[in-house]
């Protein structure tokens, strides 16, 4: 039998534990802050390019920022359908693609400047029917992509 130091007795002479180690941020939500920001980085440089690739002239209606958000929505809705009802992903996937890449992809804040800025500088048909169409078109791009994946999954499985 062997006896324990006796600076590690307590009052009643049982054995006292070591202090619990802090748990490492790579074991909690370390892992999870670097796969949003990664994924955030991937998903704001995309539509930074599709910017660059497809301005929108002053006035006009922003087709780049309502087709990023419209596609976005529908991404999320497969993503969603994928992750909670197919399979089992790593724990960090929803958080980089989800978050993450769709996250950074999608620019909600952005609509809302544009719809202010057509709005302020004259255009205010334009801003709302922008904010009706991207509204509309958000949410039917998430139905849209929750329904067809599903649809596909069933089928697969006949």
């Amino acid at each position: 039998m062997t006896v324990p130091h006796p600076e590690r007795l307590g009052e009643s002479g049982a054995p006292v534990r070591a202090p619990a180690r802090p748990p490492s941020p790579w074991r909690g939500q370390g892992p999870v802050v670097a796969a949003v920001s990664l994924g955030g980085t991937v998903g704001a440089t995309a539509r930074y390019g599709a910017g660059l690739l497809w301005p929108t002239p002053d006035g006009g209606f922003p087709w780049t920022t309502f087709t990023i958000n419209v596609v976005g929505c529908a991404v999320i809705g497969v993503l969603m359908v994928v992750v909670t009802d197919v399979r089992s992903l790593h724990r960090l996937a929803r958080p980089f693609l989800g978050t993450g890449v769709l996250g950074g992809f999608t620019t909600f804040s952005t609509y809302a400047v544009d719809i202010r800025t057509l709005i302020g500088t004259g255009h205010p048909g334009t801003g709302l029917g922008y904010l009706a169409a991207t509204l509309c078109a958000a949410l039917a791009a998430v139905w849209l992509g929750t329904t067809a994946t599903r649809r596909a999954l069933a089928r697969r499985q006949r």
